[in-house]
């Protein structure tokens, strides 16, 4: 056993008695009544279409947890799978606690994810570009459904079949679609209001998913999938970390267009059950993805106006904050520490460039016109703006130690400082809230 999320555990009901065992967290023993699967989905990867499936992950089956939530419980890193094609189906060390510190500090950021329940070693040797120690990461899902699944279930040409899928799916995530006029027309809306929310809260603070293929969109909602991501220092909306990312189609700017595309490719799946008439089929879709801008646009603005202590709508603020965006560009501003420092009483004082100033005059100008005093003004920010994040270079430390020495006190340290990144009264080492200072740090899949 190398980490175990406790408190994860205890929310979704396990008997605390099992938990010391790692055979159970590397498939090495079964939980009771367990029928494990890999799960088949197909993908546009980088814009092209595969068919795929679990190629290194088993999901061991769903928890009912106390509260009555129904949680997948899957192993990542297992083995070879039916879809494993030519890989191992193995997983590294590094890579699986890159996902459980990077999943723990979405959740800890009010972000929907997938969560980590544990990491543990195999003793086996697995072999990337130098023999690395092999590990399995257990996931906790809400479901692994993916755009990527409904791809699969269209692809097989079975109506039928997708007709079960999306009513499996309307049931176990979207309930209320069932008593509307148009179910699936229903379920593609309440779709496409998740992911725009999910994607306006990943621009919020800065997070960079790296690999946004349709089989990596989890139609919970929630993030899916930790492999080259990061989170941005310097505000860039051209920023990529993914050493696989050559073209820049996942750059942070480009993350709710692409996601737009990929529920496009959903709608494309679910053309005949929106209506029998095939026109009037993507009539229903084209009008429903059509409305994503809007329902991003929506999320994104709430946040930012959260973040700037905007507590009324004013038709002018959507100006004022791509002003500050495009003086953060310029500038090669931190997009976390601008935030921070606007959360702060020295506001003021944080860049002495003319054109911040002035900026910040408008802003001070925009906060008279509402009703909340400035110390209220404060305590709102800095709820919706962290303090900390995983920056890059202390998640490298961190993953370093584990892997090439067996320290985890690093990795232990960091988490214990991501838990809580609202709370501005804590004293955070300088070196977890300064940017790395490197423009050249790169992300990898790990497969």
């Amino acid at each position: 056993m190398v980490i175990l999320n406790r408190p994860l555990a205890a929310s979704l009901g396990l008997n605390p008695a099992s938990l010391d065992d790692p055979a159970s967290f590397a498939g090495n023993a079964l939980p009771p009544g367990a029928q494990p699967l890999a799960q088949a989905y197909a993908g546009h990867q980088f814009g092209n279409f595969t068919m795929l499936g679990d190629g290194r992950a088993i999901l061991l089956g769903e928890q009912l947890t106390p509260s009555g939530g129904r949680f997948d419980i899957q192993l990542k890193g297992s083995g070879q799978t039916p879809f494993s094609r030519r890989g191992d189906g193995r997983a590294t060390l590094g890579p699986m606690l890159r996902e459980y510190l990077i999943s723990e500090a979405m959740e800890a950021l009010s972000i929907p994810t997938t969560r980590s329940l544990a990491v543990v070693t195999t003793g086996e040797v697995v072999y990337r570009t130098a023999p690395l120690p092999g590990a399995v990461l257990t996931r906790v899902a809400a479901s692994h459904i993916r755009v990527g699944t409904f791809e699969y279930a269209s692809a097989l040409d079975e109506k039928p079949n997708l007709q079960a899928l999306a009513d499996y799916t309307i049931q176990r995530h979207f309930p209320d679609a069932t008593t509307a006029a148009q179910p699936y027309a229903a379920f593609l809306d309440a779709v496409i209001e998740r992911q725009a929310a999910l994607i306006a809260r990943w621009q919020l603070v800065g997070f960079i998913h790296g690999v946004m293929n349709t089989d990596n969109m989890a139609l919970s909602g929630e993030t899916i999938d930790f492999g080259p991501c990061a989170f941005m220092d310097v505000y860039d909306p051209s920023a990529v970390f993914s050493s696989i990312d050559h073209g820049g189609r996942y750059a942070y700017g480009r993350q709710p267009l692409i996601a737009q595309w990929n529920l496009a490719r959903l709608a494309e799946t679910l053309l005949p059950l929106l209506h029998e008439d095939a026109q009037q089929g993507l009539d229903i879709a084209n009008e429903s993805i059509g409305r994503f801008g809007e329902r991003f646009q929506h999320h994104w603005l709430e946040g930012m106006r959260a973040k700037l202590g905007l507590s009324t709508e004013e038709s002018d603020d959507p100006k004022l904050i791509d002003s500050l965006l495009e003086w953060m560009q310029r500038s090669q501003a931190d997009f976390t520490n601008t935030f921070r420092a606007l959360s702060s009483a020295s506001s003021a004082t944080y860049s002495p460039d003319p054109a911040y100033r002035e900026w910040h005059q408008r802003w001070r100008n925009r906060l008279t016109r509402q009703t909340p005093s400035e110390s209220e003004v404060m305590e709102s920010m800095q709820r919706h703006n962290p303090a900390v994040i995983p920056r890059n270079h202390k998640v490298e430390e961190a993953l370093t130690a584990a892997v090439e020495t067996g320290d985890l006190s690093v990795l232990e340290r960091l988490l214990a400082i991501l838990a809580k990144p609202y709370d501005h009264a804590q004293a955070h080492p300088e070196d977890y809230t300064l940017p790395s200072g490197s423009g050249s740090y790169q992300t990898f899949c790990g497969t």
